[in-house]
């Protein structure tokens, strides 16, 4: 023995406890799905939420260098105060930053483009299950896209975000963490086209595969 302590596998910066309980939910029991082994891994969310994470990730993980041998940052490009630019161009700059801080190609950086909710609008009947639709006639997508939340053609709202308030309103269910949660726990990633999920994945995939 070296005297030396063992690293975990993974540390994860998100922007909120939604980011934190899905990602805590996907990387623990979503195993088999994300075709990755069994990680080690925390997730802390920023105090100063999206902005904090894009402008101040490298700072906030610096003191996890020797402590973890992997790190993910994970945050919404809406609300970051960067909107206006396209989200690789947001991750590279972050990515860059981290690299500079000492981390070099063990971090990788993740903006959900707008938010979140883009990664669960891929597998429609948990959806509907999970926040609380009741069956109402025609379903819950023929529902937004006659409140013009769904665009017919598209393959998710194009304001996922609302569209989860829209229809928690009308379920009468309160929005939480642990929704994110159980979302995560239940969706299937097949039809999932959102390309902020596909490099969360590719990244674990990369770095853990089995």
């Amino acid at each position: 023995m070296n005297g030396r302590p063992s690293r975990k596998d993974l540390v994860v910066l998100t922007a909120d406890k939604n980011i934190e309980f899905a990602v805590r939910a996907l990387v623990s029991s979503r195993l088999a799905a994300l075709a990755i082994r069994q990680v080690s891994f925390d997730v802390f969310p920023h105090p100063e939420r999206d902005p904090g994470c894009r402008l101040r990730a490298h700072d906030f993980l610096r003191a996890s260098l020797r402590t973890y041998e992997h790190a993910l940052v994970i945050f919404d490009r809406h609300g970051c105060g960067s909107e206006h630019r396209e989200r690789a161009a947001i991750e590279s700059e972050v990515e860059a930053h981290l690299a500079g801080s000492g981390w070099g190609d063990r971090a990788t950086t993740v903006v959900l483009d707008p938010e979140l909710e883009a990664w669960v609008w891929g597998d429609a009947a948990q959806v509907e299950a999970h926040l609380g639709w009741d069956g109402a006639p025609n379903g819950l997508r023929p529902w937004l896209e006659q409140n013009g939340l769904w665009n017919t053609g598209d393959p998710k709202p194009h304001d996922p975000k609302e569209a989860v308030e829209r229809v928690l309103y009308r379920a009468r269910k309160p929005r939480s963490s642990a929704l994110y949660r159980r979302l995560a726990e239940a969706v299937s990633f097949s039809n999932c086209s959102d390309a902020a999920f596909h490099k969360f994945s590719l990244t674990l995939k990369t770095w853990f595969e089995r």
